[in-house]
Formats: C-alpha cells, sequence, structure tokens
C-alpha cells in the first residue's frame, strides 16, 4: 500500500500558499509508515513548531493498473473519504528555501489521517462533493470536488502512467484554500456533506 499525494489542486490554495497554478499534477508520496491507524492517537511532532492541516477528499484505489486511460479511470478506486495531510510548514518552508526535497515535511509517521470511506455509487455525482472541515468546532476549511484543477479520474490515470495502482493504495486529491496550524489539545473532524468521517485530537 502507498499512500500518493496531489499538491495545489485548488487554486484558492495555490494563491494562499503564493504557489503558481501547475499545468499538470503536482506529485508526492508518502510511505506506509505515514498512515495513521485507526484508533491510534495522533502525537504533535517533536521536531516542528508549526504543524498545519490540510484536509481532502481521499480516493480508495480498488483495482490494479498502469497506463490508465482516463475514460477507464472510474473503475479503478471505489471508495471516497476525507483525510488530513498533515505538513510540518516550518521545515518545508525551510527545505524548499534550501531546494531540497520536502518529505521531512510531509511524509514524516502518521502524517496521513484518514476517514471511514463510503462507497462509490452509480448515483454518486463525483462531479460536486461538498466537504468541510472544523478545528475546535469552528469551520476552516470547506471544498468542493467541482473546484479540483485536476479531476478525479485524470488523477488516476495521470499517476499511473508513473507508478502502478494497487488495491489498497490511497490517493489524496489535494486540499482547498483554509490551511492552518493545530495545536495540542486541537479537535479536528471532517465531513463530506453532513456525514463525519473523521474525528481526532492533537496529543
Amino acid at each position: 500500500m502507498k499512500i500518493i499525494c496531489v499538491g495545489r489542486n485548488y487554486a484558492a490554495h495555490a494563491k494562499e500558499l503564493g504557489n503558481d497554478l501547475p499545468e499538470e499534477p503536482v506529485i508526492f508520496m508518502k510511505p506506509k509508515s505515514a498512515l495513521l491507524q485507526s484508533h491510534t492517537p495522533f502525537y504533535y511532532p517533536e521536531f516542528t513548531n508549526e504543524l498545519n492541516y490540510e484536509c481532502e477528499l481521499v480516493l480508495r484505489v480498488s483495482k490494479n493498473g498502469k497506463y490508465i486511460q482516463e475514460r477507464h479511470s472510474a473503475n479503478y478506486y471505489n471508495g471516497i473519504t476525507t483525510g488530513i495531510d498533515f505538513t510540518a510548514r516550518d521545515i518545508q518552508n525551510d527545505l524548499r528555501a534550501k531546494g531540497l526535497p520536502w518529505e521531512k515535511a510531509k511524509a514524516f509517521d502518521n502524517s496521513a489521517a484518514v476517514g471511514k470511506f463510503i462507497d462509490i455509487v452509480p448515483g454518486l455525482n463525483k462531479k460536486n462533493i461538498n466537504f468541510s472541515f472544523y478545528k475546535n468546532k469552528e469551520l476552516v476549511q470547506q471544498g468542493n470536488s467541482s473546484d479540483l484543477i485536476f479531476n478525479f479520474d485524470y488523477l488516476v490515470s495521470h499517476i499511473s502512467n508513473y507508478f502502478s495502482l494497487n488495491i489498497g493504495d490511497l490517493i489524496f486529491t489535494g486540499t482547498p484554500a483554509g490551511v492552518g496550524e493545530c495545536v495540542v489539545g486541537d479537535e479536528l473532524e471532517a465531513f463530506i456533506e453532513k456525514e463525519m468521517m473523521l474525528k481526532m485530537e492533537i496529543k
């Protein structure tokens, strides 16, 4: 199992971080050890002083594939949920300033939290999925899949040109505007429409 993440996939988020809009998907990866296991506490990492949350829609890969044509992409994922891409922003900014890779800021242990999955059924409009993210009961992020620069099917096809997709892989599809800092004691909740998908506390 691997975790494939897409950066800068919402125009407003790219703007808030001062990044140009991408001409193709920005891809980075997290190792299996980045996945926060169910019912496992999340502890604030000791190496950062600026831990950020980034809430995203996450796809569950259901079929092995390589060089997938976009028109067939929908056959390769069957579940969706919300996830949090935790980012050590101070570490990332320092590494970026030096022109270095920033896996230490994005791919550390337990940096990927995912909620419960809902099945993608024929009646689900994948181009109009609302999701929202609350910190201590305050709405801090909200997005809709219609605002993705690169939609689900395009992402699956594009990613498969470079990395074989395997059953159980996760695709973090990008975060909307509103990313921010979280601290010890914060309670985080993520929803698709009105259904809570993920709830956790920073320890």
